[in-house]
């Protein structure tokens, strides 16, 4: 629900079905969720690449890549991320609705704003998956591609998801990884996606 004042929401001339139809295949959100470290983006960035080969339409919506640009104006207080997952999702639900595959990687800490993605697709017909990458934390600290876990627990980065600031896991996600060969993790992830091409000529 929009909170501008003197917007109409302006609707267009082709429908949902004429979009996903034209590309041949159906739109959906992969919301790949874990602990920073988990290898969340390494495997949505495979499965992109498994997707594009296969001839489908797919994009990635990295959340350090997103903060460069459409979240660049956000922090890491707990309001701040709660606004980054719902502006993503927002986004990734305009690429579903295109007919494209988003493949959403970011920590997504809290249970609420998840609730609010899926919700926000399923109210529009749209596929949400969402994929719980469980790494255990101590995989994830001795990971530390960026040295992040360091510093927090060194005291020079606070409100660290997994140090000082808690993760919220899913309860029942659709798909559950844990510590997987990256080629395994990618085949459970599209065969999740089984069927999103072609759409039915009542999409």
């Amino acid at each position: 629900m929009t909170t501008s004042a003197n917007v109409t929401w302006h609707p267009g001339v082709v429908e949902r079905a004429q979009r996903w139809d034209a590309i041949g295949q159906r739109g959906a959100t992969v919301w790949f969720t874990g602990l920073p470290a988990s290898g969340k983006s390494t495997l949505s960035a495979a499965v992109e690449a498994e997707l594009v080969r296969a001839g489908r339409a797919a994009y990635r919506l990295d959340g350090d890549n997103l903060r460069h640009g459409v979240c660049g104006d956000l922090g890491f207080t707990a309001e701040d991320r709660d606004r980054n997952v719902r502006r993503t999702a927002e986004v990734a639900r305009l690429f579903a609705d295109a007919g494209v595959v988003a493949l959403v990687s970011v920590v997504s800490p809290y249970a609420a704003a998840r609730t609010f993605a899926r919700e926000l697709h399923e109210r529009d017909g749209l596929r949400f998956i969402e994929v719980f990458v469980n790494t255990p934390l101590e995989v994830c600290e001795e990971r530390d591609p960026k040295g992040l876990y360091a510093r927090a627990k060194a005291g020079q980065l606070r409100g660290f998801t997994g140090v000082d600031d808690p993760y919220e896991p899913p309860v029942a996600p659709d798909v559950e990884l844990r510590c997987l060969d990256l080629e395994v993790a990618v085949e459970r992830v599209l065969e999740a996606l089984d069927g999103i091409a072609p759409p039915p000529a009542d999409a």
